[in-house]
């Protein structure tokens, strides 16, 4: 399999670079990422859950960066074993270019081989999979180093924040119905809104 994919991100050369070495960045924009740890120089073991068709598993791998050449381009050399779900390894080439002060172009060019059932399913399924996981990578990736929040997490604080509202709101008619029972109860035992009972004795 061979997947070459450019991204633009808006942000300076050596700011993506940082964020690309970043492991607590990598970990939030890696689609499934359970976690990345440093495992040796240059190198990271990772854990990650897929989905791919019909098969779901978590992969525990091992990455490492070689012909670093910083802020420029690395490339990434990956394998990884799913169980009866199958294997995965191969490499990426990753290269960064200014396109101007504020903005970055990421293209890189992997190859990978695989086994096992994900090997089974089909070679189209398998790429469509892997586009569409890099493309929540870069999202995620591009959210992380701009400080922006992505769709997924704008749509939960609003559901908070609606929550919050709306507990908001029951609360003020919890107390405007506890603030009316204790304003009745009050009047029927005063005799606030009616007349007092004085007055109707002195009747007769």
């Amino acid at each position: 399999m061979e997947l070459t994919e450019s991204y633009t991100l808006p942000v300076p050369q050596w700011r993506t670079w940082e964020a690309l070495n970043d492991t607590t960045i990598l970990q939030a924009s890696i689609p499934g990422c359970d976690a990345i740890e440093a495992d040796g120089e240059n190198a990271y073991a990772v854990s990650l859950s897929v989905s791919v068709g019909p098969v779901k598993a978590r992969f525990k791998g091992r990455l490492e960066l070689t012909g670093i050449n910083a802020p420029h381009a690395y490339t990434i050399v990956f394998e990884g074993q799913g169980g009866a779900a199958g294997f995965g390894k191969g490499s990426a080439q990753v290269t960064l270019e200014p396109e101007d002060t504020e903005a970055t172009k990421l293209t890189y060019t992997a190859h990978a081989q695989i086994g096992g059932k994900l090997a089974q399913i089909g070679s189209r399924l398998v790429d469509g999979a892997a586009r569409k996981i890099a493309g929540e990578f870069f999202k995620r990736f591009s959210a992380q180093v701009t400080g922006e929040v992505v769709d997924g997490e704008a749509a939960l604080a609003a559901g908070d924040n609606a929550d919050d509202a709306d507990e908001a709101d029951d609360d003020e008619v919890e107390k405007s119905r506890v603030e009316g029972e204790e304003e009745a109860g009050e009047s029927a035992h005063t005799g606030k809104g009616s007349k007092s009972w004085k007055a109707w004795i002195s009747k007769f």
